[in-house]
């Protein structure tokens, strides 16, 4: 009949880690630094520096559309078509003089 294996000894290749073991280990950090540097690094979206501010502006439909037509990034678009209005001011409307 077959010893039953141990259930805190199942692979003879990879046994339990004594005290030994951890008395001699080293910190990740001083074997493989590059390693733990890439897992700390920051997750997601990286920090602006101009930051964008949240808003509610109403807008005619027709604008909406004509911006949503061409797909995804439409509110950037129109963010970009303010930008270039405050840049060129003789594209700007200008109030008719009182008469």
């Amino acid at each position: 009949m077959k010893k039953k294996p141990d259930p805190y000894m199942t692979d003879e290749d990879s046994p339990e880690l004594g005290e030994e073991f951890f008395k001699r280990a080293k910190p990740a950090t001083d074997v493989i630094p590059e390693i733990v540097a890439a897992a700390k690094r920051a997750r997601g979206r990286p920090f602006s520096d101009n930051p964008k501010v949240s808003t509610t502006l109403r807008l005619d439909a027709a604008v909406i559309e004509h911006f949503k037509a061409a797909g995804t990034g439409w509110q950037t678009r129109i963010n970009a078509a303010l930008i270039e209005s405050i840049k060129n001011p003789a594209r700007r409307r200008r109030k008719p003089a009182a008469d």
